[in-house]
């Protein structure tokens, strides 16, 4: 394209002279070297391309407390294994099992004893051998014996009793020892092991599991400066990772209301299925976040766009005369590949879409 401009014709280097001082000619043949875009108003979406790292779905996540106190007796499970809701994960050698025991049974006698009372001071009462304040007093007393009876067997059941061993208490029958499970909460895959045979758990406050579903996760895409204003909840995503892996789509499910103080972003949260598990925690990605509402505006190729000598950016526009006239435009947010102008041009307009840094090169002789 250079040759063409500076070839040895004489007739073709006058005819590159300008016109006017900032307006460019070209001859026949030179401008077979250019490609005109006619300026029209386009509807588009917004996109905002961003990174992120990869999270699990919270609200398909738990992490997996002991239930109990005691020290653990086997581990049922290791990490990367998926497991059912339900399924034993440990089993731990407890004594709140022994105290729950011990308060059940005698929680069971108890009752046993005052419903007795009771109902023999009911037939004395009626035959006028105690007083009525007696009987009273006497069923207020088997009420509350049996209830503390129905607490003691709910204490036993929060404890996750293995359903035999409760079914045999409550026909009576003696239980020596029970050995205490830890279960799986949710189905999902053990991602996170914190403990290890032989260790003491604190009840409600030692972890033991994290399990999750890992068919979803979440992306937290950081959004920063005047895009924030682009991104909503319901905008669809798409998430790239790798250089061959196909990108998987999603969806903005939220929107942060503060700013991270450590980033200085925005934190959009993405939710996106994860086919074969191929977005790991900790992953950073490529996002892409497209607004969900479109827009109107002229867009113009990105190769159009040039630069001079200030950094500020132009544009060459087909005049009446069959010259290039330099024209310095406003540059919006870059959608695909094309700018948005909001300033600086009419639509109708042509404009030199390629061969632009040809006609620069023209100029500036």
């Amino acid at each position: 394209m250079l040759l063409a401009g500076c070839s040895s014709k004489g007739a073709d280097v006058a005819q590159t002279s300008a016109n006017t001082a900032s307006n460019v000619t070209l001859t026949a043949t030179q401008r077979q070297h250019i490609t005109l875009y006619t300026v029209t108003p386009s509807r588009f979406h917004s996109s905002v391309d961003t990174t992120g790292v990869v999270d699990f779905d919270q609200d398909r996540a738990t992490q997996v407390l002991a239930p109990f106190s005691g020290p653990v007796a086997k581990l049922l499970v290791a990490q990367g294994d998926r497991v059912k809701r339900g399924q034993p994960l440990a089993t731990v050698t407890s004594p709140d099992f022994a105290a729950a025991l011990g308060a059940y049974r005698k929680a069971v006698v108890t009752a046993t004893n005052a419903r007795r009372i009771a109902d023999y001071d009911a037939d004395m009462q009626e035959h006028h051998a105690i007083s009525q304040r007696e009987a009273e007093q006497a069923q207020t007393d088997a009420v509350a014996a049996e209830a503390d009876r129905a607490a003691a067997l709910q204490a036993l059941t929060a404890l996750d009793i293995d359903p035999q061993a409760l079914s045999a208490l409550r026909a009576g029958k003696d239980v020596n020892r029970v050995e205490g499970v830890i279960r799986a909460p949710i189905a999902g895959t053990v991602v996170e092991k914190n403990i290890s045979p032989g260790q003491l758990l604190q009840a409600g406050s030692t972890p033991c599991f994290t399990i999750a579903d890992l068919s979803r996760v979440w992306v937290k895409a950081n959004v920063f400066g005047n895009d924030v204003e682009s991104v909503h909840a319901g905008d669809p995503a798409s998430i790239a990772f790798g250089e061959s892996a196909k990108p998987l789509p999603g969806k903005v499910t939220n929107v942060a209301a503060e700013v991270d103080p450590d980033t200085r972003a925005v934190v959009a949260r993405v939710e996106a299925a994860n086919p074969g598990g191929a977005l790991k925690k900790q992953m950073y990605v490529r996002v892409r976040i497209e607004s969900h509402e479109a827009r109107d505006g002229l867009l113009v190729p990105v190769s159009a766009v040039l630069r001079d000598d200030d950094n500020l950016p132009f544009v060459y526009v087909a005049q009446q005369d069959n010259s290039y006239a330099r024209r310095h435009v406003t540059l919006g947010e870059r959608v695909g590949d094309r700018y948005l102008i909001p300033s600086g041009l009419r639509a109708g307009e042509r404009i030199v879409s390629d061969g632009g840094l040809f006609l620069s090169f023209i100029q500036s002789q």
